[in-house]
């Protein structure tokens, strides 16, 4: 029976441990986080991120082999196996900054690992997403003490997207493990596999070396947002031409070598992942000299932020350019649907923008509002907050959809266009409602990449 410890009870490394949990009956899973407050909520039914299926298999493996404090040095005496699962933010100060990786928390725990261990071999997980060769850093780091503990450092990055974490835990498309070239190396490898086999067909386990392995995040997340950041500079173009964004992405998406994935026109990509890996990408190539790459990537995240402004200004020029005092509705604040993560979220920025013409902005979302709450506390004007959509169209005069949460289909558009100013407006960041039924209520629909449909000329 090993002691595995993760430190970081976050996105990552909560639901990570949990399905180790459920699966590895014979080790005893710690997960330990400073934030006396998130651990807390892990400790009961109200969990700090919402995933489906998540909870259950929680309750079901808390207090069995499953535990969750904040005594981090306590609980590394006695681990095994470490996995480090902390925030590693893009830098906002100094040399990289708003491209480089901060990495400050990363060796901060890196040190700690260092001061507390006990054990004669430890092996550390690298579950953080992290730039290439940082495990070499962490390395030299946990060499550099006079602790009489022997370190193997692992990469094993996560390929988890919110909203099916749970799913992708369950049956994922690779389990990445990188190591050090070496036997120690490899044997670590070999226990790191040995976990997730209890899952885990053997096909579905890529072992690499430790660089390949951290690089392959990076440029994973990276192709999805391309692919994203691609199709949205597409819809602007079929706008212009009449073209219509969902036709092209099917013929599209129908070549076997491109697939249908991530070919779906929206207000712009957000989550904790793409915008911050491929700025991570793109200062690495800067690093090594390939400025052409490195700009190439960097145009990835321009297009995306762009495509969020583009929407924002279709919302101002069909208002006569003119917001001061108008109700408008963001339907979603999450950055995705089956989440309530708004880091990054598209909405944020719109929401901005929108308080800077003087609307008058009322957020809707079923999971995110708390989380909203904190992302736009420093802006000034007019905001508030509804539990109910009904409630929040009364007197509005555009609303906008910024996240595709099923219930938003099922929404009475006919009770909310009673309520709201005419004419109305629905813009639609997601191409996610019935346009054509909107329209024969009475709506001026705004699609992405579609012809609007419109009642007043």
């Amino acid at each position: 029976m090993s002691n595995i410890l993760c430190i970081g009870a976050g996105y990552v490394g909560g639901p990570t441990m949990a399905m180790i949990a459920k699966f590895c009956l014979e080790h005893k899973i710690t997960v330990v986080d400073i934030n006396k407050d998130r651990i807390d909520r892990w400790n009961s039914d109200d969990l700090p991120i919402y995933e489906p299926g998540l909870l259950e298999i929680v309750k079901e493996a808390r207090g069995r082999n499953l535990f969750f404090h904040s005594d981090v040095a306590g609980a590394i005496k006695d681990a095994d196996i470490i996995f480090v699962s902390v925030n590693t933010p893009t830098k906002t100060f100094g040399e990289g900054a708003g491209k480089a990786a901060d990495l400050q928390f990363w060796e901060k725990t890196s040190r700690d690992i260092l001061e507390n261990c006990r054990k004669p071999w430890v092996i550390v997980v690298e579950k953080s997403t992290l730039p290439v060769r940082t495990a070499e850093a962490m390395s030299k780091i946990l060499e550099s003490g006079k602790s009489s503990t022997k370190f193997s450092v692992v990469s094993n990055p996560e390929f988890l997207a919110e909203g099916s974490a749970i799913k992708d835990l369950t049956t994922p498309d690779r389990v990445l493990i990188g190591g050090e070239q070496n036997e120690k190396g490899r044997k670590a490898v070999e226990q790191i596999s040995e976990l997730y086999s209890h899952w885990v067909s053997k096909d579905r386990l890529l072992l690499t070396n430790v660089w390949s392995s951290e690089l392959s995040k990076l440029v994973a997340n990276a192709m999805l947002a391309q692919r994203i950041s691609s199709i949205n500079s597409i819809s602007a173009l079929c706008e212009r031409t009449e073209a219509d964004i969902t036709e092209v992405s099917k013929a599209v998406g129908m070549d076997s070598r491109i697939g249908t994935k991530f070919l779906e026109a929206s207000i712009g990509f957000g989550g904790s992942c793409f915008r911050k890996d491929i700025l991570h990408l793109s200062y690495l190539c800067e690093f090594y000299g390939l400025h052409e790459v490195a700009d190439y990537w960097a145009s990835v995240v321009r297009i995306n932020e762009w495509q969020t402004d583009r929407f924002f200004h279709k919302i101002l020029l069909e208002q006569f350019n003119n917001l001061t005092d108008k109700v408008i509705v963001l339907l979603g604040f999450a950055f995705k649907e089956n989440t309530g993560d708004t880091r990054d979220s598209p909405a944020i920025p719109l929401c901005e923008k929108l308080l800077g013409e003087h609307a008058n902005v009322r957020i809707h979302d079923p999971k995110a509002l708390d989380n909203a709450r904190i992302d736009v506390k420093n802006m000034e004007g007019n905001l508030s907050f509804y539990e109910d959509v009904y409630d929040a169209v009364k007197g509005a005069r555009v609303i906008t959809l910024v996240t595709h949460w099923q219930e938003y289909l099922e929404l009475d558009f006919e009770r909310i266009y009673e309520k709201m100013v005419k004419p109305a407006f629905i813009f639609d960041g997601r191409n996610h409602l019935d346009h054509k039924k909107l329209f024969q209520i009475g709506f001026n629909v705004f699609p992405l990449g579609r012809p609007p449909m419109r009642h007043i000329q």
